[in-house]
């Protein structure tokens, strides 16, 4: 089972994602990049393609895990048009899973009612798409299950937490020092 599942489209912010699964992986967290496009590459904003570990047609049980949508124009469209993706983070919420989002990638928890209540952020052009959420003011917020960072400059920030999060202050802590952060 994989602790944290990213997932990708084409047009994801490189920064928030490549830097997202870079840092977890760092911290020893067993992280994902999955494909939403139906093949292993995917091509971020600003022309990068990575490679996927997987397709999502070949992702198995995520229960446990964390899952984390990075932002990017048209990245977070193609993540909130993809109805599979939308019904797993309803269930996945539901069942008290982590969930964390960064820059734009808020919003779609914001459509999906996830935010209701909790306290978030994203990206400031974007906070009214975040509903019912109470408006943070640090540049990244958990709130229960739930993490949210405002955008590209904020990621090793959001990184770290998700670090945090699944392995303890500790290790975030050391990953920060060898990463010369502290």
């Amino acid at each position: 089972m994989h602790e944290a599942v990213l997932f990708l489209a084409d047009g994801f912010e490189e920064i928030e994602a490549i830097a997202t699964l870079d840092i977890l992986r760092r911290g020893g967290v067993n992280t994902v990049g999955v494909s939403l496009t139906g093949k292993r590459d995917v091509m971020g904003v600003n022309g990068i393609t990575i490679l996927a570990d997987l397709i999502f047609d070949d992702l198995e049980d995520v229960s446990g895990s964390m899952l984390i949508l990075p932002g990017g124009r048209p990245g977070t469209a193609a993540l909130r048009n993809h109805e599979l993706l939308l019904e797993l983070l309803r269930l996945h919420n539901a069942d008290g899973g982590k969930i964390a989002a960064i820059c734009a990638a808020p919003t779609i928890l914001g459509a999906l009612g996830i935010l209701a209540d909790k306290t978030a952020v994203c990206y400031p052009t974007r906070e009214a798409e975040l509903n019912a959420a109470k408006m943070g003011d640090t540049s990244t917020v958990t709130d229960g299950n739930i993490t949210t960072s405002r955008g590209p400059g904020t990621t090793i920030d959001f990184a770290l937490e998700l670090v945090r999060i699944l392995k303890g202050d500790t290790k975030a802590a050391k990953v920060a020092e060898g990463m010369l952060l502290v």
